[in-house]
């Protein structure tokens, strides 16, 4: 297949919560990311790249599933649920959104997959979306993650700068769901907020069960999987 570059994380993940932005000029390009045949991000995607679903295990969005996360941090606990809904064509390419309520605040985040099932994030509803204003759609998530593997996650100028790099594939976490080993362990950071780092905990299958932000933590404490 060729590439999304020639033809988007929580991950951000965890959308409306945790995701770190802020102001700034334009970064360097991306470094290498040990993503073979991928160019990270992608200034130009080709529709005929992409397909109706998003299935990658390490980051699924069947319609009609959720996710409910506990979130403690500085200030008092609250809950997060996640939901999925079809999203517009942002770029040329059908989206999946990935929508976020906590406190009465909603985050809408739009996802595509490639036919190979890497996850590429195109835009977050009222903040950036790619193909606009210099915004590039990044990897939301590899098909293969690879310990060592670093990426952009999304380009929006001042914005959305954010890159991630896959530290571990063996993570252990216990939260309300359960206890959960093997999982995929993704830090990210930002030139845009330098003292700030996330890190994300992935259960293949499910999705993001944990993910520690600045002193926050969101932590999966339900979910139901549509067929």
């Amino acid at each position: 297949m060729p590439s999304p570059g020639t033809a988007r994380a929580l991950l951000a993940a965890l959308a409306m919560v945790l995701t770190v932005t802020g102001c700034g000029t334009a970064s360097d390009p991306s470094p290498p990311t040990g993503i073979d045949e991928l160019t990270v991000p992608t200034p130009s995607p080709d529709p005929d790249d992409f397909v109706d679903a998003v299935d990658n295990p390490w980051f699924p969005l069947p319609p009609g599933s959720t996710w409910s996360y506990q979130v403690i941090g500085a200030v008092d606990a609250t809950d997060l649920l996640v939901t999925v809904a079809p999203g517009p064509v942002v770029s040329g390419v059908a989206t999946t959104a990935r929508v976020s309520r906590a406190d009465g605040v909603v985050a809408t985040d739009w996802y595509a997959q490639d036919t190979d099932g890497n996850v590429w994030w195109f835009g977050r509803d009222g903040e950036w979306r790619a193909g606009e204003e210099g915004a590039q759609a990044g990897l939301a998530m590899p098909a293969h993650p690879r310990v060592g593997d670093g990426y952009r996650t999304a380009y929006a100028p001042g914005t959305a700068e954010d890159v991630a790099t896959v530290r571990a594939l063996d993570g252990t976490v216990t939260v309300p769901a359960g206890t959960f080993d093997g999982l995929l362990v993704v830090e990210t950071t930002s030139v845009l907020d330098p003292q700030g780092k996330r890190t994300l905990y992935v259960a293949e299958g499910l999705g993001p069960v944990e993910e520690d932000d600045l002193g926050r933590t969101a932590r999966l404490s339900d979910a139901t999987l549509a067929d």
